[in-house]
């Protein structure tokens, strides 16, 4: 079989999928870590913080590695390491006490997988043949596919779960690392268009000369804050704070948020040619402010269920978006302005959660540690109307 610039696409898709499984898995086992392993708000909050921070020296050390060691290798490897860990998510917690170290040692391993990924797969995806106007659509139908993987694993989990029970969770991320395994063989085979050499590509120090640079990292920051502190946290604040079994709490927490998240990228991935898309990013920004609103101060749990769905769709543009707009803003950026951006997305993704859980266990409600989190969706608001502004004067300067 010849394979095709379509099968790197779709083995990126695979990428992003696995990437969900990495970040979404060990959360919809907080629960059973906290009532079988007494382990803390505080401890599954730093849980995710290691997770993403581990991540977010990846994504560092990508700066530099990226472009010598070459993209096929790394992805790769970054799949290869992803599997192991979630083999070793499944095997450590029975033989290492306490298990929080047990837990720590599998999430750093699949985490650097994910560093990997996050950093690698977006530049591929914006490297293959495609009109440069549909560019930020199709990276929001590749994001997309990480909505569509969250949305697989917490429902085919809930379900294993169910049938199986809760004692037998640690066959799970087991059965899990498959789809890594198995789209490793896939980048083997797929053509991939060589990255910008470090010669060719703009330094650091030459992009940070430009202001609208560090408003791209800004909103990067921000937009990974907004959408992981309620993601990481749906299933437990369904189960806890609304009183909920925790199937349904699985169910219409955090499958409802990436469902709805799948849909705002898909529809953007599809439509986006004809969608503006800095209007579109602010009333995204806007509705997410409003449903952290309603998450913590609606006064049905029904509502605030619904508010945490909605969530997912506000923020789904957020992340592609601004790969895309800062992909544009500096095209030869090449892998170290991937590799930022996904570093201080990660920084975001790590940060939200853990101020989340870290309020929470002050104050005693899950609700007010989400809510707390609402300052990050105001920092991608103004950093978005800065950008806008800055890009009207570049335009204006240009005529």
């Amino acid at each position: 079989m010849k394979f095709n610039f379509q099968h790197t696409r779709y083995a990126c898709y695979i990428g992003y999928v696995t990437q969900a499984i990495i970040n979404n898995l060990a959360p919809l086992f907080f629960i059973i870590f906290s009532e079988n392993y007494s382990v803390s708000y505080r401890g599954l909050g730093s849980l995710v913080m290691i997770n993403f921070m581990t991540q977010l020296i990846v994504d560092a050390a990508c700066i530099k590695i990226a472009s010598r060691i070459g993209y096929k290798t790394l992805l790769v490897t970054a799949h290869i390491i992803a599997a192991i860990g979630l083999v070793l998510l499944g095997i450590l917690p029975l033989f290492i006490s306490p298990v929080f170290l047990a837990l720590v040692i599998s999430i750093v391993i699949f985490a650097i997988g994910g560093g990997l990924l996050e950093v690698l797969i977006s530049p591929v995806v914006d490297s293959l043949p495609e009109e440069a106007a549909k560019k930020p659509a199709s990276m929001s139908l590749l994001h997309s596919f990480y909505c569509w993987g969250q949305m697989a694993v917490i429902l085919l989990t809930t379900f294993l779960l169910l049938q199986f029970g809760r004692e037998n969770w640690f066959f799970l991320p087991i059965l899990w690392a498959i789809i890594p395994l198995l789209n490793t063989f896939l980048f083997l085979n797929v053509p991939l268009i060589p990255a910008l050499k470090e010669k060719d590509s703009m330094g650091i120090k030459e992009m940070a000369r430009n202001p609208v640079f560090f408003l791209c990292l800004l909103m990067m920051l921000s937009a990974g804050a907004s959408e992981q502190s309620v993601a990481q946290w749906a299933s437990l604040f369904a189960e806890r704070a609304l009183n909920l079994p925790k199937i349904i709490g699985d169910i219409f927490g955090p499958a409802l948020f990436a469902l709805f998240m799948g849909i705002g990228r898909t529809i953007y991935g599809l439509f986006g040619s004809k969608i503006k898309i800095y209007p579109y990013m602010l009333f995204s920004v806007i509705l997410c402010i409003l449903c952290y609103l309603g998450i913590s101060f609606a006064p049905h749990p029904l509502i605030q269920l619904a508010a945490c769905a909605l969530t997912g769709f506000s923020i789904s543009i957020m992340w592609p978006a601004v790969f895309s707009i800062s992909s544009s803003s500096f095209p030869k950026g090449g892998a170290p302005l991937f590799a930022l951006l996904a570093l201080m997305g990660d920084l975001g993704c790590g940060t939200g959660p853990w101020i989340a859980g870290f309020v929470s266990d002050a104050q005693g409600s899950l609700g007010t540690g989400i809510f707390v989190c609402i300052l990050f969706p105001f920092i991608f608001l103004f950093s978005l109307l800065i950008f806008k502004r800055a890009s009207i004067k570049r335009a204006i300067r240009r005529v």
